[in-house]
């Protein structure tokens, strides 16, 4: 027994059933039911829905035609109208969506989710289909992994941050060596900026040492006057023949004038200049400083002394 039929028997009427032999009363229309006493507002151009059909409705009516089949009418109208309206609103609503565009291997244009299965409710056929569409892909991938590793070509490594965007290894490379190249250049000027003047000059006699090394010969001989002169002027406290040999100048080409007494020691090997009047105007550090490491130097001695002794 079908749901129809089930209804049928147990909660329709026989009359109801069968149908009803009566005739239908005609539904006669209040003429004044439409008219009130109130505040009626009239716009100027109010929307008009029977153009189409009043004329024919009116023409009708002569004819013969009752008021029955003119509502009728008059409500297929409205109704095809509404269900227009409503077609082009679903139109430009379908055409106002944001396009979806599926970038993978898919026959089909359906939504998925981030996993890659199919969203929304699904068949035991769909996902049979999904599964084995997921197997074959997986396949591929190895099979493309494995001919990579055969020519020894690797995957490269995509780093990203906290975020989820692609850090340019390359890029973040060279910023760092940058920054390393700009930190040591900085530590550079810093210590040339604690020497002095002297220092500044001793190192670029050196350099200039240097560029002129470039052109020398590999081998310098005993005629060479350059290193004679040079080896002339260097001063050995323990060189008994130098009271032989003609005492260096004080001065050299561009140098500025030296004192030539005595004069106590320093750190830096700094002579005086020929103004200085030999009064030494210090706080005594430097003399200290030489004490200190005099001593120092005596007890390392002294306790190696005692401990071959032992």
């Amino acid at each position: 027994m079908s749901l129809a039929d089930y209804l049928a028997k147990n909660y329709l009427t026989a009359d109801s059933l069968h149908g009803s032999d009566r005739p239908k009363k005609k539904r006669k229309r209040n003429k004044h039911a439409e008219e009130t006493d109130g505040l009626i507002i009239a716009d100027d151009d109010p929307p008009d829905l029977r153009s189409a059909s009043t004329t024919q409705q009116k023409s009708r009516r002569g004819f013969g035609y009752d008021d029955d089949d003119d509502d009728m009418g008059l409500e297929a109208t409205i109704a095809a109208s509404a269900a227009a309206e409503r077609t082009a609103r679903a139109e430009e609503e379908e055409d106002e969506k944001p396009l979806v565009v599926d970038n993978d291997d898919r026959e089909d244009g359906v939504l998925r989710m981030e996993s890659g299965a199919r969203a929304g409710l699904q068949t035991a056929a769909q996902t049979a289909a999904m599964v084995a569409a997921q197997e074959r892909k997986h396949a591929k991938d190895a099979a493309s992994m494995r001919t990579r590793q055969a020519k020894g070509e690797e995957a490269e490594t995509i780093y990203r941050d906290a975020s989820g965007r692609i850090i340019n290894v390359a890029m973040k490379r060279a910023e760092v060596r940058k920054a390393a190249e700009e930190a040591a250049a900085k530590e550079a000027a810093e210590k040339e900026a604690l020497t002095g003047d002297v220092q500044r000059k001793q190192k670029e006699e050196r350099r200039k040492l240097m560029e002129d090394a470039k052109s020398m010969p590999l081998a310098r001989t005993a005629e060479d006057e350059e290193l004679n002169a040079e080896l002339k002027a260097r001063e050995r406290w323990n060189d008994p023949a130098a009271q032989f040999l003609t005492k260096p100048s004080a001065t050299s080409a561009g140098a500025k004038k030296m004192y030539k007494g005595a004069a106590l020691p320093n750190r830096y090997g700094i002579r005086p200049g020929h103004r200085w009047d030999g009064v030494d105007r210090s706080n005594g550090f430097e003399k200290q400083w030489f004490d200190a490491r005099n001593r120092r130097e005596r007890n390392e001695g002294l306790a190696y002394a005692w401990q071959m002794d032992e």
